[in-house]
């Protein structure tokens, strides 16, 4: 009997969310990643000077929310783009 290979969950993929704690869009997508059992990774910009130069040198944005779902960025909280880039429809 042929042994069925697990296919890799698309809610496996590295996300990382550069918010602000006072961003209300970084907090509805946080919400909204939560809500739906994709993990990620919060980094507050505002905290880590370092971690905002690295989120304006791969975005080219200043602005919160940036979301770096598998290497692909998002700017602002796109829900189509995002549930695109997780394949969650």
């Amino acid at each position: 009997m042929a042994k069925e290979r697990e296919i890799p969950s698309k809610k496996h993929k590295r996300v990382i969310i550069f918010s602000t704690p006072t961003c209300s869009h970084c907090n509805h997508a946080k919400r909204y990643l939560r809500e739906r059992g994709v993990r990620f990774r919060d980094v507050d910009v505002s905290r880590d000077p370092v971690a905002a130069r690295d989120m304006v040198r791969r975005s080219g944005q200043q602005g919160v929310p940036v979301i770096d779902i598998g290497g692909k960025i998002v700017v602002g909280f796109n829900k189509p783009e995002v549930d695109r880039l997780l394949e969650l429809n």
